[in-house]
């Protein structure tokens, strides 16, 4: 197992208040999406420390919910727009500088033994060749589609320290645990939060589901590129993903409908929110989401539960349906999709055979978005051949 920075339990909890782990200072207290790139280069409104230099902005095409802004001297200062959160990471070697705005949690590099439960960025931190960083995971080995995470844990080199509303305080603080990362899941638990921080372990909230273009989700590589400092790995990342979508949106578009939906167990109908990420990418791959306004943009949602009648409505004479398998683990084919729902057997897709499943991992990997829109593509375009996370149902 790697080596971890071994601290006495006793000690530091008898030490609440202060940020412990060497990274954390104890001085620091949607709408439907256009298919236009967004840039952002602008300087922050503030100075935020007169010691701090300020030199440029990370240039932004997508993403919404965060910014990055460099400093003289190799300081970073990474910003959640959602939250108000920010984060000055430490050049290895540098002190922080005094008198910082309050609240600003300081972050020393190397970045490390962190633990991470927003499985999203589990893609990001693998293909950023950066998984050494990660000491603890909120999913178990099992759980993880990921290939490079099963290895490191049954390796022993991440631990499981429990899901985001249960971690084992004692192994994180034991094993000297230096970010928390979390999703929006979190707020759920706010006792935890403020029980990470009670022991020194600030919390980083990721919010790349909360972006309404398909690429500002994977457009946060660079945010966790700015991080570890591999600023130039997750600009390539990206920029194939950019690629693929470039290529695809090139091509002609059509008029085809598609349903995206999910069969939850008390037999409600949950589809996607019309201004949500997956109606994008379909109009992006050339199609049409079948239900163009549904939901409030103003709530941030992903997902309502709808009514099967309500369904049957709005989706009976859609062109293509696809079922969301990461919640369930799927379907293996049309007759089992047919059981849990009898009355699509009334849906014109159904009967033409345009019954599309995606894959279980699909919504693991985090950069895997230019992938899924040239996959609706070839669904539309009939050129199925390679697909990466969809399949027919037969």
């Amino acid at each position: 197992m790697k080596r971890r920075k071994r601290i006495m339990l006793l000690l530091l909890t008898g030490m609440l208040g202060l940020y412990g782990c060497g990274s954390a200072s104890p001085d620091a207290a949607e709408t439907p999406d256009t298919g236009e790139a967004r840039m952002t280069t602008a300087a922050p409104e503030t100075e935020t420390e007169a010691a701090l230099v300020y030199e440029r902005s990370m240039e932004l095409r997508y993403a919404e919910n965060f910014t990055v802004d460099y400093y003289e001297g190799g300081y970073t200062l990474l910003a959640t727009t959602m939250d108000g959160a920010r984060f000055l990471v430490v050049p290895e070697g540098k002190e922080a500088p005094q008198g910082l705005e309050e609240g600003i949690v300081i972050l020393r590099r190397p970045v490390e033994d962190l633990y991470l439960v927003a499985s999203s960025a589990m893609d990001m931190f693998s293909a950023l060749d950066a998984l050494e960083c990660i000491s603890f995971s909120g999913q178990k080995e099992e759980d993880w589609y990921i290939e490079a995470a099963r290895e490191a844990m049954a390796g022993g080199d991440i631990l499981y320290a429990g899901k985001y509303n249960k971690p084992d305080y004692e192994l994180i603080v034991s094993e000297g645990c230096s970010l928390a990362i979390e999703n929006m899941m979190i707020s759920h638990s706010p006792e935890v939060i403020e029980k990470l921080e009670e022991f020194g372990i600030p919390v980083l909230i990721e919010y790349s589901s909360y972006e309404s273009h398909p690429l500002g989700r994977v457009e946060w590589v660079k945010f966790f590129g700015a991080l570890l400092g591999r600023e130039e790995e997750a600009q390539r990342i990206f920029a194939q993903q950019e690629a693929i979508l470039e290529r695809v949106t090139a091509q002609e578009k059509t008029n085809q409908t598609v349903a995206f939906f999910f069969v939850t167990a008390n037999g409600l109908i949950q589809v996607r929110q019309s201004s949500d990420y997956i109606p994008a990418m379909i109009a992006l791959a050339g199609g049409r989401y079948v239900f163009e306004e549904l939901g409030d943009p103003e709530t941030k949602r992903s997902t309502i539960n709808i009514q099967v009648e309500d369904f049957y409505a709005g989706a009976r004479d859609a062109d293509y349906l696809i079922y969301n398998s990461s919640i369930d683990g799927g379907v293996s084919d049309l007759a089992e999709l047919l059981d849990k729902c009898g009355v699509l057997a009334d849906f014109k897709a159904v009967a033409v055979g345009n019954v599309w499943c995606t894959t279980n991992d699909m919504y693991q990997q985090s950069l895997s978005a230019g992938y899924l829109i040239e996959d609706i593509h070839a669904m539309l375009s009939g050129e199925t051949e390679g697909m990466h996370y969809l399949f027919r149902l037969e």
